[in-house]
């Protein structure tokens, strides 16, 4: 298997490419919901929420990660249409004002194919192809990038934390594929907090080689997650330095992009790491 840190295009939407592999990108979350659970509510309007993903571009980010609906165990679901006139506006301005990345963190189909069209380069979908299969042919028809994502929020789930991954991913991977996404156009998430307890958490961390073996980039999203808050403390201060650390392990073992909160304390993490990996190559 080649190395995990040697470099590989990714393809994008718009004829964009990110090399990925040598060192770590750093994708910025932007949530436009008034419930995420860390920074709901941050930006009520469109300027504001512009003028928080120049600031993480300005601070490292590549990837702006702008979402419409929060994820976090019980929050109340919102309409496409919602989700909608929370995303797009963001996302055109967001692609007037600079040539960063932007990624939008959907599970539907039609909110994907609007938000490429606004300007969005990748789709990150938590549910992995299976919430609407058809945002499998909106990434192929459009050729965007395409993060799927492991969740154990289902009835099948399996004991075995690494078991579950394979379970899930594997055939999630073969319908990506089936509906004509290539194998340059796609991420995984190991989906870090969705549905798993802090030690299925660790067990996952410690064991990325076996994501590896599927032969794709990795994206890594442990922040400000409650595994992280229960080891670092609660406040946002303290699992952003938690979120460090897991940058640096996840990192180390192989991983590729980093969906975080603080964008600038992660950059640092990923200075060391970074560096750590080149003089093991040399």
């Amino acid at each position: 298997m080649p190395s995990v840190f040697a470099p590989r295009r990714l393809r994008l939407a718009h004829g964009r490419t990110l090399t990925l592999g040598p060192t770590g990108v750093l994708m910025a979350i932007v949530n436009v919901t008034p419930d995420s659970f860390s920074d709901g509510g941050q930006f009520v309007s469109v300027d504001e929420a512009v003028a928080f993903a120049l600031a993480a571009v300005a601070d490292g980010a590549s990837i702006l990660d702008i979402g419409g609906e929060s994820t976090r165990p019980g929050a109340d679901a919102v309409s496409a249409a919602e989700e909608q006139a929370r995303i797009l506006p963001v996302i055109s301005a967001i692609a007037r004002k600079t040539d960063a990345l932007i990624s939008v963190d959907t599970y539907r189909a039609e909110t994907a194919e609007m938000a490429i069209s606004a300007g969005a380069h990748l789709i990150n979908d938590i549910a992995g192809g299976t919430a609407e299969p058809d945002i499998l042919r909106v990434a192929a028809r459009m050729g965007a990038a395409y993060c799927l994502m492991h969740t154990s929020r289902r009835a099948d789930k399996r004991a075995d934390p690494l078991e579950d991954q394979l379970a899930f991913l594997e055939p999630a991977l073969a319908a990506a594929r089936a509906a004509g996404i290539s194998d340059d156009q796609l991420l995984i998430d190991p989906g870090f907090g969705f549905g798993k307890d802090g030690a299925e958490n660790l067990d996952i961390m410690a064991h990325l080689d076996v994501l590896h073996r599927l032969g794709l980039p990795l994206l890594i999203g442990t922040s400000r997650k409650r595994f992280v808050a229960t080891l670092s403390g609660g406040d946002n201060l303290s699992r952003d330095f938690g979120t460090a650390a897991t940058t640096v392990i996840t990192r180390m073992a192989g991983g590729a992009v980093f969906r975080v909160h603080n964008v600038s304390a992660n950059r640092a993490a990923l200075a060391f790491a970074d560096a750590m990996i080149a003089r093991e190559a040399d």
